[in-house]
Order: structure tokens, then C-alpha cells, then sequence
């Protein structure tokens, strides 16, 4: 695309976003969805001297038939990174995991990075050019504040450059993410012309996280692909599917992943929200998200804004499975023959045996 019908694009889809109409209601109904499959990764593989765990955010690329999958270690065990994958997806199910390749992500100055001095998240590939954008949470640790970030990265590991974050979103005393409730979620919207970014959980100024009785307003940003912000939208998350066990009131919901609905539509996303309450399974739930009737809150408190709609598409307790995990990346997968998007989904098992890394497909009317 020429660069002038580029810029006038961003502009169109920022005059869509920031008015905000009114929509009307939805005639259409919620899409089936069915389960094709699953695979579940060993636990501990070695690939290329590094220990494959921790994959928190899955992307595909058509242009090379692989799947993108980052590593949410924080340089712990090996140097900050993401694999790639091939595995068949189609009406006989998962194929086996394939892993292809892994480079460590690499810092401005193009090293690794040092060991916690950084935490991905989600990675999605960019459609235009092939680079990754991938995500990271910061930190919050007494005095300790590092800002999350957006970084752009060649398919080699080696460092392009950060998009801003919004002012909201950077780490201060009484204000911003909290510690682990960041950029947890992105993904590409209208073509690649608009990037999108989601808070796992409330700002501290926003009010309290999600409990059994009361959910909780996280924040959704758009911004142009090259960095201008352009809109933010309060999502409403559902409230803690049950209470902890033995001691109550650890539990918690957030968005653990987004992605565009419609890869042209920059109003539409699926939202991943992540229910964990120790002493219970995982609750998955990916909701439909609609922006376009909602209060735009870029530089405002959330207030009375009016919420992101949302319709439940699937919740993976009803698919079929033998168990959910801790699910946090999801990305649209090949088209089957019969016309049906593949989602598909991957678990963090946390670099914890006791957890799994698994693979999983449906299949979306």
C-alpha cells in the first residue's frame, strides 16, 4: 500500500474511533464453536539449549506457515525469547508440536536481557513487514518501578524500537498497572494500520481488582501502528468464577490476550479473560468485544464512561476437554475446508510440572 493511502487509513480508523457512534444492536447471532483438538508440549523440552515453558502469548504467520509463541521467562532460566513452531491444525485435530527455531530478544544495545529486567507477554507478527511486536509487563516492587512497554523486534531477535505507552499506563507510586496486571494482551487491528493493547487488570486509580462479587474496569488502548495514540475504552471484566481454596479472596480475572475479530475492523476484538482461584481449575473464557459505542478515556478517568460490549463466544469448560489450564495466548489459525476460522490457544504452565503447556484448536463458525 502507498504510504500517502497508509496515513490516510490511520486517519479514517482514528476519526472512527474517536467519534464513537452509537451502535445499533446486533442482529447477528453468537458463532458455533467446536473443539478440533488439543496437544500438550513435554514438560521441560530442551530446544536449542533452552527450556520451552512459560508460552504466554501464540501468533501465525501465513506468509511462512508457522506459529510465533514467546517465552514469558524474565531471563530467569535461559535469555528472554520466542520460538517458532509448525504443527498441522485441521478436522483430525492438533498434529504434533514441531519446534523450528528461538532467538533471545534482544535490548537496544543488542544484548540479551539481564536476568528480571524484563517480562513478555504477547508477541503478534506484523503483517506488513513480518517484523514482532511483542509486549512486556514492567514492575512494581517496593521502590522498584519500571514501565511495560511495546518493542518491535526483526524476526532475528534484534531490537527495531518501542511504540509509547499511554501516560496512565506508566509505573508510579500511586498510579498505573499493578505490579503484574500490565500489557499482558495486543494485537493488530484494520489491516495492520492500528496496534491495540489491553491492561490484564484495573490501574490502581481505576478501583480494585475483580473479586467473586464484583468484577472490575480494565483498560483497551489503540494506537496508530507507528505510535500516536488514539483511543482508550474501559473493558468490564467479569467478576472471580470462585472463591480460593483454603484461604479465600486470592483469586483473580484479567485479560490475558486479545486479537482482532476482523483483520479490517478496528472495532472488533476477541478478549481472553483468565479466571485463577488457587485450590480450583482455571476458568477460560474469550469474549466479542465491541469499541464502537464506547466513551473514549484516553488522558481521563474511567468515571461514568460508557464500557466496551461484550457477548461470551466460548467457554472452554463447555468444549469438551479433559482439562483447562492456565490459557493465555490465542490467534487465528489456518481456514478449514469448510469455511471455519481455527482459534487456536496456548497455555503457560508456568515452568511448573504440576501444569501443562497445551495446545489447543477450535473451530469457529
Amino acid at each position: 500500500m502507498p504510504r500517502r493511502s497508509r496515513h490516510v487509513l490511520i486517519a479514517s480508523c482514528a476519526l472512527a474511533l474517536a467519534s464513537a457512534p452509537v451502535a445499533a444492536a446486533d442482529p447477528v447471532t453468537t458463532p458455533s464453536v467446536r473443539l478440533l483438538g488439543e496437544q500438550v508440549v513435554a514438560s521441560s523440552l530442551d530446544f536449542a539449549g533452552t527450556t520451552v515453558g512459560g508460552l504466554s502469548g501464540i501468533d501465525y504467520s501465513a506468509r511462512t506457515g508457522e506459529f510465533v509463541l514467546i517465552s514469558d521467562d524474565r531471563s530467569n532460566k535461559n535469555p528472554a525469547r520466542y520460538y517458532t513452531a509448525r504443527f498441522e491444525v485441521g478436522e483430525r485435530g492438533v498434529g504434533p508440536v514441531t519446534f523450528t527455531g528461538t532467538h533471545p530478544l534482544l535490548t537496544a544495545a543488542g544484548a540479551p536481557y539481564a536476568p528480571m529486567s524484563v517480562d513478555p507477554e504477547e508477541i503478534r507478527v506484523d503483517p506488513w513487514t513480518g517484523d514482532y511486536y511483542w509486549t512486556q509487563e514492567g514492575e512494581r516492587d517496593g521502590a522498584l518501578l519500571q514501565d511495560p512497554s511495546v518493542r518491535i523486534a526483526h524476526p532475528d531477535g534484534s531490537y527495531v524500537g518501542d511504540l509509547p505507552i499511554p501516560e496512565n499506563e506508566r509505573m508510579r507510586p500511586d498510579s498505573g498497572p499493578q505490579q503484574n496486571q500490565a500489557l499482558e494482551a495486543a494485537t493488530f487491528l484494520a489491516g495492520g494500520t492500528l496496534f491495540a493493547t489491553a491492561t490484564e487488570g484495573p490501574l490502581l486509580q481505576d478501583g480494585p481488582a475483580a473479586t467473586t462479587t464484583s468484577g472490575a474496569l480494565t483498560r483497551i488502548t489503540v494506537q496508530a501502528r507507528s505510535g500516536p495514540l488514539l483511543a482508550q475504552y474501559a473493558y468490564p471484566l467479569d467478576p472471580v468464577f470462585a472463591e480460593s481454596r483454603p484461604q479465600p479472596g486470592r483469586g483473580a480475572n484479567g485479560i490475558a490476550s486479545i486479537l482482532a475479530a476482523d483483520p479490517l475492523d478496528p472495532t472488533k476484538l476477541l478478549v481472553l479473560e483468565r479466571s485463577f482461584s488457587p485450590g480450583t481449575p482455571n476458568k477460560i473464557r474469550v469474549y466479542e468485544a465491541d469499541l464502537s459505542a464506547a466513551t473514549n478515556i484516553l488522558d481521563a478517568s474511567i468515571g461514568a464512561a460508557r464500557p466496551v460490549a461484550k457477548r461470551l463466544l466460548v467457554d472452554l469448560d463447555d468444549v469438551g476437554l479433559a482439562a483447562v489450564d492456565n490459557v493465555e495466548g490465542m490467534t487465528w489459525g489456518p481456514r478449514l475446508p469448510s469455511g471455519e476460522r481455527t482459534l487456536v490457544l496456548v497455555s503457560d504452565d508456568n515452568f511448573d510440572s504440576r501444569q501443562i503447556t497445551q495446545i489447543i484448536a477450535l473451530a469457529v463458525a
